[in-house]
């Protein structure tokens, strides 16, 4: 059986890739590996903020069935079924590095051994007695500091702003060297005679802005083209914004300051290149040739675009995810079907000729049926009239609805891949197939055949099939 390595990120576009032609950020190492893997350049977060998204990466289940359709902490993670459990039930040595974002924080998912770094996450700071009962990596900056209060969020960077400033320690401190240290040390000790699924999971791109000197100040000399800004956007989503706050997920920022954010951004994935390579030269030193390799993120940023940022809407920035795969039977190549994290589970199952169970609603994405359409969602309570944001995709195009108000959007994307030009006089027809996918749906979207606004909304559903209640089924 092949060993599987997942390389996951937080919070990185799906455009931002060198290899995908983006006119700022460089990423040779990750590049030379993509040119000899399959990568799918319509990849999407179907919810994209962490927890709901990191759901259905590990449980193989849309958002609906596995109940978290927007943001909550605190939640149990108690899924009978995961992705790290099916590979542990058939054998294979499953260990998992950084960000998990689970609950109770050392819950393992499947896995048979876990270190945490989940971030600046502010629910586990706030019932953790000590933070080193929730993340392995403060104990060991600590021991290596010879502080016995090292903190990695010190420099007082928010962990959600746009302010930007290069790490304030050795960089071989640094929570993504210390993923990638782990890894290493895990890829060369791993017991032989059993196949391993490894998934190293970095926490960057996600704020703090804060990567090493040398990745930060190589785009703050460097001209980057101006974000796009849609005409629609101050009427959709500017009473968001609070120009006070650098965490505001709408801001009109001067451009010294979204440059300095986006150096930062594009920062952090310039160190991660790096350091991924490194995992890919240990790699060589062993088995790499049986090894399947997936790398991809749970949602993307925003970073600017129509003056938004971070995460949870559908726009590209923000949906959009690099979902690149490489190993034994993974033929290479570009791949323009729409494809999402749930899709995750099923695909490595099957390459490692493992069953895939009931439960899981993914498809195979090497030799399974094409996706026509994506249904995603996600709740926000940014307005004053809370309410869910859900879009349909067929790869081309892109239909938006906010139930708070009923506003709608449609997007070409292949003539208008920045989304700049809204269509929304065109809806009908896409109006009438999100009808079809939240009929029955508890919040109660959908009366008499048509959409409701205003329903109150919930960020996990009452009810989840996905917990014990029989398998779901896939609809989009």
């Amino acid at each position: 059986m092949p060993n599987i390595l997942v390389l996951f990120t937080d919070q990185w576009r799906g455009d931002c890739l060198s290899i995908e032609g983006h006119p700022v950020v460089e990423t040779p190492f990750i590049d030379r590996w993509a040119a000899g893997a399959r990568r799918f350049t319509r990849a999407y977060s179907a919810n994209p903020t962490c927890v709901p998204a990191r759901a259905s990466l590990m449980t193989g289940q849309r958002a609906q069935t596995h109940g978290r359709v927007g943001y909550r902490d605190g939640v149990p993670w108690d899924y009978e079924t995961t992705l790290a459990g099916e590979f542990t039930r058939h054998g294979y040595r499953t260990h998992a590095i950084g960000k998990m974002h689970v609950y109770p924080e050392r819950h393992p998912l499947g896995f048979e051994s876990v270190e945490l770094h989940d971030g600046y996450l502010h629910f586990a700071r706030g019932h953790a007695g000590d933070l080193a009962e929730v993340d392995d990596y403060v104990p060991w900056l600590r021991e290596v500091s010879g502080r016995a209060d090292a903190d990695y969020a010190e420099h007082g960077v928010d962990c959600n702003s746009t302010v930007a400033r290069p790490w304030d320690k050795p960089e071989w401190q640094h929570p993504t060297n210390w993923v990638t240290q782990r890894a290493v040390e895990f890829l060369r000790t791993h017991d032989r005679d059993r196949p391993f699924f490894l998934f190293a999971s970095y926490h960057r791109p996600h704020p703090p802005y804060d990567p090493p000197a040398w990745a930060f100040e190589q785009y703050l000399a460097r001209e980057m083209p101006p974000p796009p800004v849609g005409a629609w956007t101050r009427d959709m989503w500017r009473e968001s914004g609070d120009p006070h706050d650098p965490t505001s997920p709408y801001l009109e920022l001067p451009e010294h300051r979204l440059h300095r954010a986006r150096a930062g951004y594009y920062g952090h994935m310039s160190h991660i290149d790096q350091q991924v390579n490194r995992i890919f030269e240990v790699l060589l030193e062993s088995r790499a040739r049986e090894t399947i390799v997936l790398f991809a993120s749970d949602h993307g940023e925003l970073m600017g675009d129509h003056h938004l940022f971070r995460k949870s809407l559908p726009y590209e920035g923000s949906a959009r995810i690099p979902f690149v795969l490489s190993g034994p039977g993974v033929e290479p190549g570009v791949d323009d079907r729409v494809v999402e994290l749930r899709d995750i589970m099923p695909t490595l199952l099957t390459a490692a000729g493992l069953p895939v169970p009931e439960s899981v609603e993914g498809r195979d994405v090497l030799g399974g049926p094409r996706r026509e359409l994506l249904h995603g969602e996600h709740v926000e309570h940014v307005l004053d009239t809370p309410g869910s944001v859900h879009w349909l995709t067929d790869g081309r195009w892109k239909y938006v609805w906010r139930s708070g108000d009923g506003r709608e959007q449609l997007f070409d994307l292949q003539t208008d891949p920045d989304e700049l030009n809204d269509r929304a006089g065109d809806v009908a027809p896409w109006r009438k197939l999100l009808t079809e996918r939240l009929t029955g749906r508890p919040e109660g979207f959908v009366a008499g055949g048509e959409l409701v606004t205003g329903r109150p909304v919930m960020a996990v559903l009452p009810v989840c099939p996905g917990r014990g209640d029989g398998p779901g089924q896939e609809s989009s």
